[in-house]
């Protein structure tokens, strides 16, 4: 299985999935200020995988507080964290894996700063098994809804290079191989950052799947003309209603398959969840930068001095999701119950 993310001897390891497919290669990430350039930069990216990335940042930060009491230890952390949380807006894992050691920190404000350092620590790494079991879950329950023979197609890249293994999406590509089913994948390229190019694609292959890779504007041809079973994405935060946010684009596959009759599935971990937010259009939008969108690995594709627009994500509208695939089981419409009932189980 591909190894995302790990922890090796005090430092946070992870494939800078900005060289692939050409260059795997491995950056280390001594400090939380590194854990949060590599995740600003996306050295590091997928909302399951940003999540694991900050618990470990998290982590390393802690350790290099130098305190004499809780208070003044916390109040390090805090800063640390503020600074770490602003690295991604969109992605709810962020904000979750930060306040889930926020929160194991206060209550263990008795302990010694040593012994509170270690829990940490333990907290970081049990979120990283937890995902790759997580994702596993939501594989299995995932592929119930995938006959044998289906091709699938999906956006952007929500596998095991998105998490700390297996995947959401891709996870139920994998189990339901797993499951003996013969599948094939259609993999959007997904502009202008390319990671179903240059992620999905790879991994796929890594692992021996058959997959087929598709500019963007491709896919409504493949669906008109029956070559599309079912649609399966990830998503970076999903709100109370079922709205959901992913990587650009994904709303127009989503238009597109409605259109065509195709099931347009969602696979997210329960803590991808924000039911805080009544619907997507309280979700925050990255907006980033235009030398991503103008420059195709760093070669200039378009005029200079061209205004150029470039959300990082959108929002899909509830109404157009067939259902959203979690570890605690599948939430069908109406989102606003079947959500709720999900995260209550966690």
């Amino acid at each position: 299985m591909i190894k995302t993310i790990e922890y090796v001897d005090g430092v946070v390891r992870m494939i800078d999935q900005t060289r692939l497919p050409l260059d795997k290669v491995f950056v280390n990430c001594k400090t939380i200020e590194d854990v949060g350039q590599a995740i600003k930069t996306m050295i590091i990216r997928g909302a399951p995988a940003i999540g694991v990335a900050a618990a470990l940042g998290v982590s390393l930060g802690a350790d290099t507080i130098e305190a004499s009491s809780f208070d003044e230890f916390y109040s390090t952390m805090e800063k640390q964290c503020d600074q770490l949380g602003k690295s991604r807006p969109t992605a709810v894992n962020l904000a979750w894996a930060i306040n889930r050691m926020k929160q194991l920190a206060k209550n263990s404000k008795n302990l010694p700063i040593s012994e509170l350092k270690a829990r940490l620590k333990e907290e970081a790494l049990t979120i990283l098994t937890e995902d790759i079991s997580i994702n596993k879950a939501m594989g299995q329950h995932g592929q119930t809804l995938v006959e044998n023979e289906s091709v699938i197609l999906t956006h952007c890249n929500a596998g095991a290079l998105a998490t700390a293994g297996f995947g959401t999406a891709l996870g139920v590509i994998r189990a339901s191989i797993n499951a003996g089913k013969s599948i094939r994948v259609l993999a959007n390229e997904t502009r202008p950052f390319l990671q179903g190019a240059r992620l999905t694609a790879w991994e796929l292959k890594e692992d021996n799947i058959p997959v087929k890779l598709i500019t963007d504007s491709m896919c409504g041809f493949f669906m008109k003309n029956k070559k599309v079973d079912l649609v399966v994405v990830g998503a970076d935060r999903i709100a109370a209603n079922g709205d959901v946010a992913n990587k650009i684009g994904t709303y127009m596959v989503a238009v597109l398959a409605k259109e065509n009759n195709i099931p347009f599935y969602v696979a997210a971990p329960v803590s991808t969840l924000d039911l805080a937010l009544a619907s997507g259009d309280e979700i925050p939008i990255e907006e980033r930068s235009a030398e991503e969108v103008v420059n195709i690995n760093k070669i200039r594709v378009a005029p200079k001095g061209i205004e150029v627009a470039h959300p990082a994500f959108d929002i899909t509208p509830n109404k157009l999701v067939t259902a959203i695939i979690t570890e605690e089981g599948i939430a069908y419409p109406p989102f606003t119950d079947s959500l709720k009932t999900m995260a209550q189980k966690k």
